[in-house]
C-alpha cells in the first residue's frame, strides 16, 4: 500500500448523517462493510467469497454474466469486469484493487479487525485502507455507471487482485487476460494519495508513477559442524553475523531520475524546516551529497534516493549442543528503477567479502518501468482531486514498497497509483494494528474514482 508521508494532525471530519447520504454512498458503506468482514488474508481461500459478493451485486446492476470473469488460482481468486465501450478501436482501460489483506489477530486489536466500526470520524478494520476501500471504489463506480446509464467511448475494465499482499499470481492472469492486455493504461487505487497539514488542510496530492523492484535474497553460510564442547575457528552463525553487519553498514549510492527529482522538489516546497530546505536543494541539483544526507536520515525519503537492503528474517542451527552447520538470513531490498537484481546480488557478494557466504536470489525481482504520463490522465487526476480540494498541488512519486503496479508496468501496461484518499502519516496503519481511514476520505475516494473512470472513457 502506499504511504503519506507529510502531515500531523487532522481536521474535524464534516460527513453526512446516513439519512443525508446519497444512495450510492449508502451502498458504498454496505460494501465496506460486508467485504471487511471477510477475512480475505493468505490461506484462507476467502477472495472468492468477495469475488462472489461483489459479482452478484453487479449482475443486479445489469452486467452480464459475460463480462465477469473469474481467474481462481493457488486457493485465491481474482476477477476481472468490464462495461464495453462504443468505440471497438479504442484502447480498454484498466482500473485495478485487490481483494486480499494481511492477516489481523483479533486479540491484539482494540476492536474486532474484521467487523466495520465507525467511530470518532474513522472506518476501523483490516483492509479500509489496504485495499478495501479500492475494491469499493470500484465496485460503486461500477454500479453508478451502469445506474446512471452513462455509455462510456472507451471499454473500462475493473480488475479485483486475489493476491496483491504476497504471490501476485491472480494479477499476472489479469494481466494478461484478453480484456486486459491491450489496455493503454491503468488506474491503481492501491497507492497515491494527500497528505493534510497541522490545521488539517491538504498540502500535496501524490499519484504513484513508480514502483522499486521488490527482492528477497538468502545469505547463507554451511559448515561441518561439530561437538559444541569443541568449538572451531570458523561458525556459520558467526560468518553469518559478520556479514549481516558489512550489509547493514553498506550504502547504495544515492539516485534519481526525473520522476524523483519532481516530487521531491514538490513536497519540498509543501515542507517547512531543515527537511524541506534540503528536498528543495536535492531536486535542484541531485548531487547535493549533503542534501542526500540529510533526506537519508529520514525514514520518509530514504527510500527515494536509492537502492536499500536490509535483513529481515534469520534462522540457525540445528541443536543447542551442536556446532551450527547451517545460519541463513533474508535480506529484503528495494531496488530502484534501472537496477537489475543481479546487479544487488552481486553487489551484497562483494561487500560480505567472504566466499563462504552464499548470497541467491529468491524467486524473480519483476523490475517495471516508469510511467510516463499524459495531458489526459494528468488532467482528469487534477479535476477530481481539485473538485475536493481547491489548488493542492499534485506530483508523481517513487513507490518504495510494492503493488500491483509492477506486474502491470512490467506487461507494458503504465500504471498511474490514485487512491483519492487524504489522511495524515500518523494514522497510517496498513498492515498493522487498528488501521483506519477517515470517513470523509472514503467517501471521497469513491467520488475521485467515479470522476475518473467516467473522464478517461469518454
Amino acid at each position: 500500500m502506499g504511504k503519506w508521508l507529510i502531515g500531523a494532525a487532522l481536521a474535524a471530519l464534516a460527513v453526512p448523517a446516513a439519512a443525508q447520504q446519497a444512495p450510492y454512498q449508502r451502498d458504498a458503506r454496505e460494501m465496506l462493510e460486508k467485504t471487511v468482514a471477510i477475512r480475505t488474508a493468505l490461506g484462507r481461500s476467502e477472495t472468492q467469497k468477495v469475488a462472489d459478493y461483489l459479482a452478484a451485486r453487479f449482475k443486479a446492476a445489469g452486467v452480464p454474466d459475460g463480462d465477469i470473469a473469474m481467474l481462481p488460482t493457488g486457493g485465491e481468486t481474482g476477477m476481472v469486469v468490464r462495461i464495453p465501450g462504443s468505440d471497438a478501436k479504442a484502447r480498454p482501460i484498466l482500473f485495478s484493487s485487490h481483494m486480499d489483506v494481511v492477516d489481523a489477530n483479533p486479540e491484539d486489536w482494540e476492536r474486532d479487525p474484521f467487523k466495520l466500526v465507525e467511530e470518532n470520524g474513522y472506518f476501523f478494520g483490516r483492509g479500509v485502507v489496504d485495499n478495501k476501500a479500492g475494491v469499493v471504489a470500484l465496485a460503486s463506480t461500477m454500479e453508478r455507471i451502469k445506474k446512471e446509464g452513462f455509455k462510456p467511448r472507451r471499454t473500462l475494465v475493473f480488475a479485483f487482485v486475489g493476491d496483491e499482499e504476497t504471490r501476485f499470481d491472480t494479477t499476472k492472469l489479469i494481466a494478461a487476460h484478453p480484456w486486459v492486455k491491450n489496455a493503454e493504461f491503468a488506474i491503481n487505487t492501491d497507492a497515491g494519495g494527500g497528505d493534510l497539514g497541522p490545521d488539517g488542510k491538504p498540502i500535496i496530492y501524490l499519484v504513484q508513477g513508480a514502483e522499486k523492484t521488490y527482492a528477497d535474497y538468502d545469505v547463507t553460510v554451511t559448515n561441518p559442524g561439530g561437538h559444541s564442547s569443541r568449538p572451531r575457528s570458523d561458525n556459520a552463525i558467526y560468518d553469518l553475523a559478520a556479514a549481516l553487519e558489512k550489509i547493514g553498514a553498506h550504502r547504495f549510492p544515492v539516485q534519481s531520475n526525473a520522476l524523483t527529482v519532481r516530487y521531491l522538489g514538490a513536497v519540498g516546497k509543501a515542507m517547512p524546516g531543515p527537511t524541506g530546505d534540503a528536498l528543495k536543494r536535492f531536486s535542484a541539483n541531485p548531487q547535493d551529497a549533503a542534501a542526500a544526507e540529510v533526506l537519508r536520515a529520514d525514514p520518509s525519503f530514504v527510500g527515494t534516493l536509492g537502492t536499500t537492503c536490509v535483513a529481515t528474517m534469520l534462522s540457525g542451527g540445528h541443536a543447542p549442543n551442536a556446532l551450527p552447520q547451517k545460519a541463513s538470513a533474508n535480506v529484503n531490498c528495494r531496488i530502484f528503477p534501472g537496477t537489475t537484481g543481479e546487479e544487488v546480488r552481486a553487489k551484497l557478494s562483494e561487500v560480505i567479502g567472504n566466499p563462504k557466504v552464499k548470497v541467491t536470489l529468491k524467486g524473480e525481482a519483476v523490475e517495471s518501468p516508469v510511467s510516463e504520463t499524459t495531458p489526459q490522465i494528468d488532467a482528469a487526476i487534477a479535476k477530481a482531486i481539485h473538485s475536493q480540494h481547491k489548488g493542492v498541488p499534485i506530483a508523481p512519486y517513487l513507490e518504495s514498497g510494492g503493488t500491483d503496479g509492477r506486474i502491470y508496468r512490467a506487461a507494458g501496461i503504465p500504471t498511474f497509483a490514485t487512491s483519492g484518499i487524504f489522511m495524515k502519516s500518523d494514522d497510517m496503519f496498513a498492515h498493522g494494528l487498528n488501521e483506519r481511514v477517515p470517513v470523509k476520505a472514503f467517501y471521497e475516494a469513491i467520488d475521485h474514482i467515479h470522476m475518473l473512470a467516467v473522464d478517461l472513457s469518454k
